[in-house]
């Protein structure tokens, strides 16, 4: 596997196709995060007009409303939020992406602005709610990206229907096994990115569907990010997680992280990406296990110092946005 690094090119020397990318795009993905997540814009040069960002609906075989945003023409790209998060975190990746393809952002259900069934909750019915989006909005040759949990979400649709609809996977930081089993190895958790033990998993779940699920919600949200992240950024990002009910998020969470997608990996066979972090809350070494398993796969590994948490997306959107784009092509 080949690790991008960003370097910068003397000023005597022509533009490289990432320093054009990043004039391009990357100025105005960041203003747009600064904006979503309420902290200041940086002075910066103005960036070519925003794409339009249109919101719509889609109904599931089960009669529930989904929210999409939808921007941009082209190929398809579709964006997959992790576990309790919003299709609304990824507005800087879709004023970016949009200048080049068609993009579409999910909200699963229970989600940001998805209905909040009773029921759903499970990586199965995700992935068939996946399923019936693509097929009913006719996409083909789709690109997806997932982060954590969306990974997941992408792990279960291989697993029931192969590589239908889609063309590229960018898997976004997650491990493929996020529970340990008693009698693994230290070096078998660390490949799995296993971060709970079975009855630390569900003292978690519990915590988050308590009296104090708040507070238990703004301190898991926290571990994912940097120590240093802006709290006012860190309170957007906390709010859109509370849109998903702490019911419904517990229950989410027991069974995406009970599920063990190290068969299924092996399994995919299109060009794919993947991105970890550092600092991340899965150790960079079982994001690099994931994309030994896949033919041809491409890691990268955001630096600490890069904002290489669990949501460099959001930490160092520039370097993201511009990474995705050049692997994209």
């Amino acid at each position: 596997m080949n690790d991008k690094k960003t370097a910068a090119s003397p000023s005597t020397t022509p533009p490289t196709r990432r320093q054009v990318l990043k004039h391009a795009v990357g100025v105005g993905a960041g203003l747009a995060t600064a904006h979503l997540l309420g902290g200041e814009a940086s002075a910066a040069p103005r960036a070519p007009r925003a794409p339009r960002v249109r919101s719509r609906s889609f109904t599931t075989s089960d009669g529930v409303a989904l929210n999409y945003l939808e921007a941009g023409r082209g190929k398809p790209l579709l964006l997959l939020p992790g576990w309790s998060q919003s299709a609304a975190l990824y507005e800087s990746q879709i004023l970016a992406f949009a200048r080049r393809y068609h993009v579409f952002v999910l909200d699963w259900r229970g989600h940001g602005e998805s209905d909040k069934p009773a029921h759903g909750y499970r990586m199965a019915r995700f992935s068939k709610d996946l399923y019936e989006f693509l097929r009913g909005l006719r996409l083909k040759n789709v690109t997806a990206l997932g982060h954590s949990m969306g990974c997941g979400a992408l792990y279960s649709y291989w697993s029931n229907y192969g590589g239908r609809f889609l063309d590229r996977l960018i898997l976004v930081d997650v491990g493929p096994a996020m529970t340990v089993w008693p009698d693994w190895s230290e070096e078998e958790r660390i490949e799995a990115g296993a971060l709970f033990t079975p009855e630390a998993l569900y003292s978690t779940a519990a915590s988050l569907r308590g009296p104090d699920g708040i507070a238990a919600t703004q301190g898991l949200v926290a571990s994912l990010f940097s120590p240093d992240y802006p709290a006012d950024r860190l309170a957007a990002v906390v709010e859109e997680n509370l849109k998903l009910p702490r019911e419904h998020a517990a229950k989410l969470l027991v069974d995406q992280a009970a599920q063990d997608w190290r068969d299924t990996i092996p399994l995919i066979d299109v060009p794919t990406l993947v991105i970890g972090g550092e600092a991340s809350i899965f150790s960079p070494i079982s994001q690099e296990w994931v994309a030994d398993q896949i033919p041809g796969a491409e890691l990268i590994v955001f630096a600490a110092s890069e904002g290489g948490s669990h949501f460099m997306f959001l930490e160092n959107p520039e370097k993201f946005n511009e990474d995705v784009l050049s692997w994209l092509g």
